[in-house]
């Protein structure tokens, strides 16, 4: 990518803290800079100008993308003399002036800088995606609690239907959700269990959807309807003489807030070891 950078009356250091754009007090977006250029992409015709919508989001670009456009600012130290152009009008004493450099990205990527004046310090940026996890964060999300026949400590037989579910709570399957916020900003993220894959430790995997139907007595030998397995071996072919299953749960995590959204991905697992026999036949 190649990306162009200008320097407008004077020459920033692209770093300190990173802010919201247009902050109250007088800093404007690109439409308002000196210089407002870009480069294009190697084989993309470059020339559009970003930003002409203002605010956070820009404009739209070419391809009728919309442009995103982040800025950060530091406090010019020392401040400019009395009679720099950069105050704007105002005198020192009078808000502040910061050294402003905005990077714009709209499949083509350039930097303007420039000096710009204040009357209070930058809103602080916050970025919707740092406050999802945040938001994840603190909920429990946990591995399934796992239901399983037959029960542990109890004997299933080998050919028998073996049924698989999870208990259906806000931490064991969802939906679990939570909220964080920062400057002004709030992300609501809403988590829910997506699919659960069993490993059932000879080898076999069984991927539920649902969270599986609890085994009662009248069901018999009915096979699970949407969650179950089938064992053709006996427990003591392993070397602990138990079948040890492993239940994965992936959250599906949707996230809304600041103007955008998206979806993030966690994973849990729990675990439990079973007796299988095989039936003694008596003569």
């Amino acid at each position: 990518m190649l990306v162009a950078t200008v320097l407008v009356m004077s020459s920033l250091a692209l770093t300190g803290p990173a802010y919201a754009d247009e902050p109250g007090g007088g800093v404007q977006g690109c439409e308002n800079d000196f210089i407002c250029v870009d480069a294009g992409a190697p084989g993309r015709p470059g020339g559009s100008k970003p930003g002409g919508g203002g605010g956070a989001g820009g404009g739209e670009g070419k391809g009728g993308k919309a442009s995103r456009r982040t800025c950060t600012y530091k406090l010019a130290d020392p401040q400019p003399p009395a009679d720099s152009l950069d105050w704007e009008g105002h005198k020192p004493g009078d808000g502040a002036v910061y050294e402003q450099s905005c990077v714009f990205d709209n499949d083509e990527a350039f930097i303007v800088a420039r000096m710009v004046w204040a009357a209070d310090p930058p809103a602080a940026a916050v970025d919707p995606a740092v406050l999802a996890q945040e938001a994840v964060d603190k909920m429990r999300l946990r591995g399934p609690e796992i239901g399983i026949t037959p029960k542990p400590g109890g004997k299933g037989v080998v050919g028998m239907p073996v049924y698989l579910w999870t208990e259906k709570g806000a931490e064991t399957y969802g939906p679990n959700t939570a909220s964080a916020s920062a400057g002004g900003t709030t992300v609501t993220a809403t988590a829910k269990v997506s699919k659960i894959v069993w490993r059932m430790g000879d080898g076999k995997t069984v991927t539920c959807t649902t969270p599986g139907t609890p085994y009662q007595a009248e069901y018999g030998k009915q096979p699970s309807p949407d969650c179950g397995h089938r064992y053709t071996q006996p427990s003591s072919t392993q070397p602990s003489g138990k079948w040890h299953v492993t239940a994965t749960s992936t959250w599906t995590i949707d996230w809304t807030g600041g103007g955008q959204n998206g979806q993030l991905t966690e994973v849990r697992d729990s675990d439990v070891d079973i007796n299988v026999v095989e039936v003694q036949v008596l003569n």
